[in-house]
């Protein structure tokens, strides 16, 4: 089995410190989603790995191995970075071919890629004629031409459409269940966490969370519990008598804090309000991804206070 793993790795850009002090290790069989605002050191760290940049201090490997060690890359490592830098000019058919013959694999595997990411239809097509969506796709294809044992993708749901979402959901998962070490960098948490088993997370270079998808919604999990009845604003009050804190919602359902749906529910039941819904509202990754980071993003949105004057 081939891991990535990365140990204290430092890289500096003049005085800009672009990744600080990095250990953690990607495994195989799972899916590792890559998380972390603009500026975290995401795609800098990938192409750490890749060999394409060169690090301050610390080091990254496959294996074991620095990725430039490596006999046969393309048969061990599958990367897919920048969805554009493929010429333009050539067939997505062609693309592949020279990949292909560059690094020693069969030609017949072309074809098996071409089909494996729907594009079989469209190899014949010069790359500049395709959408963003069939960039990813090929990109993807480029990756999985030498069948090898760990993947690593930045963004490969960018420009898929629905359709192409979910099958790159479903390949995550099925090259994980292969064995493979499969890395994912992404900004759209809720398809994050529809694949991803584990994750490691970036702020301003450093890391912040190296940790089961689980164990990182329960160390952010916050009970609330939402609840619609016939009498709201009886139960309202009676919700408030016994110390819970109470809001409307836009939709006109109350959101009690800290609490569970079985205690809302058993209260209500004792004062005989009518109940029509209930729920406990689960933490989602973006809610707990966004109170990890809050302090880490590069970019952040002032928050205007409800009322207040807008420029």
């Amino acid at each position: 089995m081939t891991s990535i793993e990365v140990t204290a790795l430092t890289k500096e850009y003049g005085s800009t410190r672009a990744v600080d002090g990095l250990t953690f290790t990607v495994e195989p069989g799972k899916v590792t989603g890559f998380l972390g605002p603009n500026g975290a050191g995401k795609s800098t760290t990938m192409r750490l790995v890749l060999g394409l940049d060169r690090p301050t201090s610390g080091t990254a490997t496959v294996g074991g191995r620095v990725y430039a060690s490596l006999a046969d890359p393309l048969r061990e490592v599958g990367a897919l970075l920048d969805a554009q830098n493929a010429h333009a000019s050539r067939t997505g058919r062609n693309h592949l071919r020279a990949l292909a013959v560059s690094n020693g694999l069969a030609p017949g595997r072309v074809d098996e890629v071409l089909e494996e990411t729907g594009l079989t239809s469209a190899a014949g097509r010069r790359i500049k004629t395709y959408s963003l969506g069939m960039r990813q796709r090929l990109g993807i294809a480029a990756a999985l031409l030498g069948d090898p044992p760990v993947i690593m993708l930045d963004e490969p749901s960018n420009g898929l459409d629905p359709e192409g979402i979910i099958w790159i959901r479903e390949l995550l998962r099925r090259l994980a269940r292969e064995g493979r070490t499969v890395l994912v960098s992404s900004h759209l948490m809720n398809e994050t966490a529809s694949f991803a088993d584990h994750l490691v997370v970036l702020g301003r270079g450093r890391l912040l969370a190296d940790t089961p998808m689980r164990a990182f919604l329960d160390a952010h999990r916050h009970d609330r519990v939402r609840v619609r009845s016939t009498e709201q604003s009886r139960l309202r009050e009676a919700l408030v008598k016994q110390g819970y804190a109470v809001a409307f919602d836009e939709d006109g359902k109350l959101t009690v804090e800290d609490a569970q749906a079985a205690d809302i529910g058993a209260l209500a039941a004792r004062e005989g309000v009518p109940v029509l819904e209930l729920v406990d509202e689960q933490t989602s990754l973006e809610q707990a991804y966004l109170a990890l980071t809050a302090e880490d993003a590069e970019f952040a949105a002032q928050h205007t206070p409800s009322g207040a004057a807008r420029s």
